[in-house]
């Protein structure tokens, strides 16, 4: 995927009149990144050990100590130059984007060719790599949290309602005596609605009596989330990896077919741990080895409230480079090839607008 992703040629005038345009909607991927250093506790970094590296090429791709180096020298002279906006709306009136990476577009792409035979998706091209347009969807208002592992550390995390004393948990009977990291016997569905400012947890029998979904839709989303989570462990552990937990939407097309929408299994969406130093690490009381933004989560809780402050203090330079630097080896160990780097030659903005025209022209023909 990191060097054949789909591309369109349209012609170069772009129509302007957009209203026609009512199908697709798009998902922009953009990285914005804070600039200030700030003292923090050290996180460790990640690393494999040559018996596993032997055992998984997949890994032992990405666990290269001069590639990371030049991964990590790239990310660090490209943070002055992220984009906090691309200015689409100038190309397209209206347009609301969400702003995320090339990465993580190029990760959840990955995932959305592979799990076609699990669901349909709303994607319709990808005339850049940071950018994904995508079919306009009815979206379910609700979240399907699939969950491996006791864990977490947010207010609607397994572990920390768990630790609270919980034992019921959106229709799940938890039994006592479980611990931090623990795997659960079986995976568990935990949906939760969208609040102003937070997730709430939900139960089945919940979002039907409040008319969130249909019972038809619900049973047919469940389902295809508990598919989806099975077969990405079963992709995460062939390629070392532990995928603990993770979010999906979906939503009704216009045609009334369900979609997975938004992305699906990045580190933003999920939770991984490195498989091959799990146990060891749990036996040990310690906390797994993470490719997700875990310990940025942390970083922020242990300097301020995350849910509560109305300013938030800007994460170090350092941390902010080595999610980066994490993101991408995820990437690279899920898809067994390299990442490429954005091009510097020409400025993001204007790269981004002249293809999202081009294919804005193109699908209106």
């Amino acid at each position: 995927m990191a060097h054949s992703l789909p591309t369109l040629n349209p012609p170069k005038t772009l129509n302007r009149n957009l209203k026609s345009i009512n199908q697709p909607i798009f998902f922009l991927s953009q990285t914005s990144l804070p600039s200030k250093i700030t003292k923090f506790k050290k996180y460790p970094s990640i690393t494999m050990s040559s018996q596993h590296q032997n055992l998984v090429p997949h890994v032992a791709l990405t666990n290269n100590d001069q590639h990371k180096e030049e991964v990590m020298t790239f990310i660090k002279n490209s943070i002055s130059n992220c984009l906090s906006e691309t200015h689409l709306h100038l190309t397209v009136p209206q347009l609301n984007s969400k702003i995320r990476g090339k990465v993580l577009n190029e990760t959840s792409l990955w995932w959305f060719n592979k799990t076609q035979h699990i669901t349909p998706n709303a994607v319709v091209s990808v005339p850049d790599r940071n950018v994904t347009i995508a079919k306009k969807c009815l979206v379910f208002p609700v979240e399907f949290v699939v969950r491996g592992y006791v864990t977490g550390s947010t207010d609607t995390s397994l572990w920390t309602v768990y630790n609270k004393g919980v034992r019921n948990y959106c229709g799940n009977h938890l039994p006592d005596g479980l611990v931090k990291n623990q795997k659960l016997t079986e995976n568990i569905l935990t949906p939760t609605t969208k609040a102003a400012d937070h997730d709430v947890p939900v139960t089945p029998d919940e979002i039907v009596r409040r008319g969130l979904m249909t019972q038809a839709d619900y049973d047919e989303v469940s389902r295809k989330a508990m598919s989806l989570f099975e077969f990405g462990q079963r992709v995460a552990l062939d390629h070392g990896l532990i995928l603990v937990d993770t979010k999906y939407e979906f939503g009704k097309g216009p045609d009334g077919q369900i979609y997975l929408i938004d992305e699906v299994h990045t580190p933003d969406s999920s939770r991984y741990w490195i498989a091959h130093s799990y146990q060891e690490c749990f036996q040990n009381g310690l906390e797994p080895e993470n490719i997700d933004k875990e310990f940025l989560r942390l970083w922020f809780k242990d300097h301020c409230n995350p849910y509560e402050d109305e300013v938030l203090p800007d994460a170090p330079e350092e941390l902010v480079s080595e999610l980066a630097w994490r993101y991408i080896f995820l990437f690279e160990t899920i898809t067994n090839s390299r990442f490429e780097m954005p091009g510097t030659k020409e400025p993001v903005n204007d790269r981004i607008s002249r293809n999202v025209s081009q294919a804005l022209s193109s699908l209106q023909q």
